[in-house]
């Protein structure tokens, strides 16, 4: 019987063989024909034994799969599914023996251990069809039970959902008692036993009482694929940003429904990664965390680009329209911009974009799918930034001016005190909050390249005679160095100062 059940464990199943030999198919099928192989059963002598003739796949509603084959001068049906369900349909002389089966499920099922009941049945010829009806009068070949033991950086990936505000649940065909267990050794709740709905029970209740009780449900097992819908068009209906993971073609519609479907790149069939928006290659949900942690870093450093760009051209703007209106000359030429906007600009604003995610990123709470993308005062930090550059430069061509330069000489003042000033800019969004002067100062080092570049080469635009012809600037003396250097200095705590006032009214 044993030697049967192995039989059964290697052929009742949909798993594949790559050309490598490796085992391709969901994860429980697999483990079983790995344990048959161990055994010494190899795919091609059972095939010989038990020839293949038909097999009828696994359903949500009768959670069984056959397969049936032909046996010297017999014929056999090998059943595998929930013990529930097979002893439904165990013949009259085994019936008895159901309890104490189903006594043993519950038990390893409350371990956290998947559990599939195998049983058969014997034909002296074959029938003329083969469907569901004929899985009846079956006899037991045995139990099977496996753990599919969770991952360490999964339970960790899980601790940091919950710290980002992001709720995690368990969706699965495993019964109650399995799944809870598994929830409970994930960490999905930090105190008590997760609160378990299952599909039977989900079927009770009608949409309104549903969508109300779904946000106290950390799991739900023994779903079908329609109610696996039915949950995310509840989390939906409640204001809910819902992403939904899957691999199986059962999965299709709610990955399709979901606001983001991740399918699984290796055990995903063709149907779920058709439906999914995104496919997980290395089908590992720690995977999904650094994803998402990658999508802040990215989303924060777009904010950050818009912060650095549009507070440099407001400065721009301000400062070639007010200087006149103060009675100072024109302070930057076309050529001048256009050098700043480019360069200025482009480099450092480039160079943000490779910013690594800030300190504490994962604990913020997830942002509106809603939310624009001006919110969180980037309007205010743009407009502040951009008057503080523009009245630091405004105030330097004053001194400039009283100080007997000339209009060249200011202009030249004006463009390399521009130019810095927008670098310490670029050095002050680095962080939405925090201050710059942490122990991420150097992480960035495109950036610090970025402005050594910049620096060089407006130093390189004032101090070499041909390129002060072309650009139509003037060598600038000692003083008027230091003042833009002071002037820079003192705009970058400036900054610093507007943001700490920002932080405190966050807080």
């Amino acid at each position: 019987m044993e030697e049967m059940l192995h039989h059964a464990m290697m052929l009742n199943n949909e798993v594949r063989f790559s050309d490598d030999g490796a085992l391709l198919g969901d994860s429980t099928e697999t483990a079983m024909v790995k344990y048959s192989i161990d055994m010494g059963l190899s795919k091609e002598n059972a095939e010989k034994k038990f020839p293949a003739h038909a097999e009828l796949p696994f359903d949500s509603d009768r959670m069984r799969m056959s397969t049936f084959h032909q046996h010297e001068d017999q014929w056999i049906l090998f059943v595998k599914g929930a013990p529930a369900k097979v002893v439904e349909v165990l013949s009259a002389e085994e019936a008895g023996s159901s309890k104490t089966w189903l006594y043993e499920n519950k038990k390893w099922a409350g371990e956290g251990l998947r559990v599939l009941l195998f049983g058969y049945k014997m034909f002296d010829k074959k029938p003329e069809h083969i469907n569901e009806h004929i899985e009846k009068d079956l006899k037991i070949l045995g139990m099977v039970a496996m753990i599919d033991p969770p991952r360490e950086e999964v339970v960790k990936a899980i601790r940091d959902c919950s710290t980002a505000g992001i709720k995690t649940m368990m969706i699965t065909g495993d019964q109650p008692l399995t799944a809870a267990a598994i929830a409970n050794r994930l960490q999905m709740v930090e105190n008590g036993e997760a609160s378990v709905m299952s599909g039977a029970e989900i079927e009770k209740l009608s949409d309104q009482e549903f969508t109300e009780k779904i946000s106290s449900v950390q799991v739900f097992a023994r779903v079908s694929p329609s109610q696996k819908l039915r949950i995310v068009q509840s989390l939906q209906s409640n204001g809910q940003f819902v992403a939904m993971t899957g691999d199986g073609v059962n999965d299709a519609p709610s990955l399709k429904q979901a606001d983001i479907g991740v399918a699984m790149g290796i055990t995903g069939s063709d149907v779920s990664k058709e439906a999914a928006d995104m496919i997980l290659l290395d089908d590992n949900f720690a995977t999904i965390i650094k994803a998402i942690r990658e999508g802040r870093r990215i989303y924060e450093n777009i904010r950050k680009f818009i912060i650095y760009v549009l507070s440099c051209n407001l400065a721009e703007i301000l400062t070639i329209f007010f200087a006149p209106i103060f009675g100072l000359p024109v302070p930057l030429l076309p050529i001048h911009i256009l050098w700043i906007n480019l360069v200025t600009d482009g480099l450092p604003g480039l160079a943000l974009t490779a910013e690594p995610a800030e300190k504490g990123i994962m604990s913020q709470p997830p942002r509106s799918p809603k939310e624009n993308l001006f919110a969180g005062g980037l309007i205010t930090r743009v407009v502040a930034n951009g008057i503080l550059m523009a009245v630091a430069v405004i105030l330097t061509q004053f001194w400039a001016a009283e100080n007997g330069y000339s209009v060249v000489q200011q202009q030249t003042i004006v463009f390399t005190l521009l130019c810095f000033v927008q670098l310490g800019n670029a050095l002050s969004v680095r962080s939405s909050l925090q201050s710059i002067f942490n122990k991420a100062f150097f992480t960035n080092w495109f950036l610090w390249l970025a402005i050594g570049i910049t620096i060089l080469l407006q130093l390189l635009i004032v101090y070499i005679e041909p390129l002060e012809k072309i650009f139509k600037v003037e060598m600038l003396d000692a003083p008027a160095m230091e003042v833009i250097v002071g002037v820079t200095l003192a705009s970058v705590l400036a900054f610093e100062a507007i943001k700490l006032l920002s932080r405190k009214k966050i807080n």
